[in-house]
This record gives C-alpha cells, sequence and structure tokens, in this order.
C-alpha cells in the first residue's frame, strides 16, 4: 500500500480524484483513509484551492465550478431532469398565492409545468417566464424591470430591487448555480446573487431546484446558507451521504 504521508503529490492527486467524483471531502474522513494529520489534509487543500480547483469550507473543501455559459446555451442541457425538477416545484405552488419565480432555465421549466387554470400572481424578473406565463388565463403577472443579463437570462439592479421590496410572496422559486451543505447556495454574477437575497427576505417560503451536476458544489458568490432555504429539490441519484448532510443543515429534501 502506498505510503500517502511521504507522496505528497500522489495525496493531492488523490484527494483531487475524490473531489471531482464527489464534489466535496471532509478533513476528518480523508486523514483517516491516507494516514496522514488533519494538518496535512488542510495543506493540501490550500495547494488544491489555489489551482481553482475547490474552496475551501469548515471542515474541508468543495468542488469550485466553472461558469456555465450564457442562459441561452443552458436552456438545452439537463432537460430531462430539470423537467423532473420543475414538475415537483410545481406541485408545491398554492393556489390563490402569490409568488416569485426567478430568471433559470430550471425555473423556466417550472413556469411551463404550472397548471394553465391555477389562480396565482406570479412576479418574475425572466422576460421568458413572463411571456410564457402571460398565456395563463388564471395568471396575474407582474414583470420587474431594468437590464436584462444575458449570462442569467433576468433583470437585476436597483430597478428591480426598488420594485420587489414593495412585495411580499408566500414563495419564492430562488435559482443558483451551485450547492453544497457547507456553502450553501452560490453564484457567479454578484448582482445576481445581490438581486436573489433581496427576492429572499420578501418570502415566507424559499424553494430551490436544483440538478445533479450543480451539487455539491461552490461558486464564486453567496446567496443564502442551507438554514436559510425551506426546501431543496434534487435528483434522487445524489449520494446518499450527501443528501444526509443537508438534512442536517434543517432543510426539507425533496427527491425526484
Amino acid at each position: 500500500m502506498l505510503d500517502y504521508a511521504a507522496f505528497p503529490q500522489q495525496r493531492q492527486a488523490l484527494i483531487r480524484e475524490i473531489l471531482q467524483d464527489k464534489g466535496r471531502v471532509v478533513c476528518a474522513d480523508l486523514a483517516r483513509q491516507l494516514a496522514v494529520s488533519e494538518h496535512t489534509i488542510r495543506r493540501d487543500l490550500h495547494e488544491l484551492s489555489k489551482e481553482g480547483l475547490c474552496k475551501k469550507v469548515y471542515g474541508g473543501a468543495v468542488l469550485q465550478l466553472q461558469e456555465a455559459g450564457s442562459f441561452v446555451s443552458r436552456k438545452a442541457h439537463d432537460h430531462a431532469a430539470k423537467a423532473l425538477i420543475a414538475q415537483r416545484c410545481a406541485s408545491l405552488v398554492k393556489t390563490n398565492s402569490c409568488i416569485f419565480i426567478d430568471a433559470g432555465t430550471t425555473n423556466l421549466a417550472l413556469a411551463q409545468a404550472l397548471s394553465p387554470d391555477l389562480n396565482i400572481t406570479v412576479v418574475t424578473n425572466a422576460p421568458d417566464i413572463a411571456a410564457l406565463l402571460i398565456n395563463h388565463p388564471a395568471a396575474e403577472v407582474i414583470m420587474l424591470g431594468g437590464q436584462i443579463q444575458k449570462s442569467t437570462g433576468g433583470a437585476v439592479g436597483q430597478t428591480a430591487i426598488n420594485q420587489i421590496q414593495g412585495i411580499l410572496f408566500d414563495q419564492a422559486f430562488i435559482g443558483g448555480c451551485a450547492m453544497s451543505p457547507e456553502a450553501g447556495l452560490t453564484g457567479f454574477n454578484y448582482a445576481d446573487c445581490e438581486f436573489k437575497k433581496v427576492a429572499m427576505a420578501q418570502s415566507n417560503q424559499i424553494i430551490v431546484g436544483l440538478t445533479a451536476d450543480k451539487i455539491p458544489a461552490v461558486a464564486r458568490f453567496s446567496v443564502a446558507k442551507c438554514r436559510e432555504i425551506s426546501t431543496l429539490v434534487v435528483e434522487e441519484k445524489l449520494d446518499k451521504e450527501l443528501l444526509e448532510a443537508f438534512e442536517a443543515e434543517e432543510i426539507t429534501l425533496i427527491t425526484v
């Protein structure tokens, strides 16, 4: 058996493989597995974080995602998984409620999954979502204004923030680029992440639906810790240990 204490390059290569496969590592677990100290593992994670592979978090590290391209280019990606998540999210919407639907391709699928007969008020910062729901006879649609970001497909900035601060929501369906039990929900665009925080502050219930390729991982800017999110809707193929880690953060977990 290889003495990982004596071969740091091989040790870091193995940690790199685990990060790519699992999305996260825990210092204490790696120390036991590789028969080295936790200090040694933290030093390894520091080196890997300098490469941009991971982000150090309390007790370990999480895989750092790269930006996935524009909103238009992401529409066709993981279409089947997004549809399943969207249908489950749509089932959580209550009649006669006022909801916010954030920009994003999974939330666009949510809008497509809503029944045309559902009597609701929908507020959104995404033109695609507003244009889709305007054809629902029982839905009142409120479109937030401002600059539309091509990367997110939604309006952000002070105009949208001022408008959304005047509305109280029963539910807010928030999008995100990455999520982990340790780092929570994160994104790549600073203005978009700041807008999401304002939207969440206006809502009684925060619901996030994410495909498996975004979990567990971390992007550049924080949106919310796990305990600030009411419900997380994810694919059931995620690792059991990971799902248990989310549940330990007091978040309601729904798998599809």
